[in-house]
């Protein structure tokens, strides 16, 4: 979560969405250090994950034991280095061994390699990251996509992107999601490529090639969650000022944004991987538990969604 004590915490309303829910079983890839292991622990305590620990098991198990971790009772898939932990989690997630896939202590493009490569798991669409935020600024919670797998995405990349922020927050509970198309400005402008994308993306919406919202852009940050500011520019939007997905240029101006709402916004912040025929955590080393337990209860919300509607 947040690194300021007195953020606000959106694991209740996470929470009350997965009420009832049984756990799920999910592998946990190469979990080798203290966070990851507190992370496991910490979504068991809560009933929202069944673990298969992968990697190197006596590595794994002295990291449990210098840390007073008791994981006795779960299964743990013997695998020595981190690349093979990848591998051997993915097939199992292509197997349908497994329900969901969560990073350890690994880099992230080790792990998303292995999925990429177990053809199972892809679907047509691209996958991307999408960050689940809670704001005291803000009367709602706000995903932001994509901030960290989709370096310099193209227009066809984008409308994957946007289509699967929006799949996310329908499971979430929002029925028709606004979706702002985020650039420096809210007006098409021949030399700035992202504007050119946002008004392609919105004409793609309107030929229902990305369903199940409602998009407007090209809009600046400030038109897109500030109704003042729309109302002092005399932008005419359903979408300006009350954006539920904002969808950023590239991965840059995303992980920026995404990490000042963190530190200096206050924000609690969750995240998973979209557009694979799992859902994935992909939480960070700095992350801490209650972050962790958050992007746990996305994987199983949307776990439990696809076994009712499978991707």
């Amino acid at each position: 979560m947040s690194p300021h004590p007195q953020a606000p915490n959106s694991l209740p309303a996470l929470f009350r969405r997965a009420a009832d829910l049984p756990p799920v079983r999910c592998a946990v890839v190469h979990p080798c250090d203290h966070a990851s292991l507190d992370g496991v622990m910490a979504a068991v305590q809560h009933g929202l994950l069944e673990p298969v620990l992968v990697g190197p098991k006596a590595r794994i198990e002295a990291v449990a034991a210098e840390h007073g971790f008791d994981i006795a009772a779960f299964e743990l898939v013997d695998e020595p280095f981190s690349h093979a932990a990848a591998e051997r989690a993915a097939l199992m997630a292509a197997r349908g061994d497994v329900e969901a896939l969560m990073k350890g202590s690994l880099h992230t493009d080790e792990l998303m390699h292995a999925i990429l490569r177990e053809r199972p798991l892809r679907m047509e669409r691209r996958m991307s990251h999408v960050f689940h935020f809670d704001l005291p600024a803000y009367d709602k919670p706000i995903l932001i996509t994509d901030a960290a797998l989709n370096i310099m995405p193209t227009l066809r990349d984008k409308a994957d992107i946007t289509q699967n922020a929006i799949d996310l927050a329908r499971i979430l509970g929002v029925e028709t999601p606004k979706v702002a198309l985020l650039s420096a400005v809210e007006t098409v402008n021949p030399d700035i490529q992202s504007t050119i994308d946002a008004a392609a993306l919105c004409k793609m919406a309107d030929r229902k090639q990305i369903t199940g919202g409602l998009l407007d852009g090209p809009l600046a940050f400030d038109n897109a969650v500030s109704p003042k500011a729309v109302a002092i520019k005399g932008i005419d939007s359903p979408v300006a000022g009350q954006a539920d997905i904002l969808v950023v240029p590239d991965l840059e101006a995303g992980n920026m944004l995404a990490k000042q709402l963190e530190y200096f916004g206050n924000a609690d912040s969750a995240g998973i991987v979209m557009g694979a025929r799992v859902p994935i955590a992909l939480t960070s080393r700095a992350d801490a538990t209650d972050t962790r337990l958050a992007s746990v209860l996305l994987v199983q919300l949307v776990a439990h969604h696809y076994r009712q509607n499978p991707p």
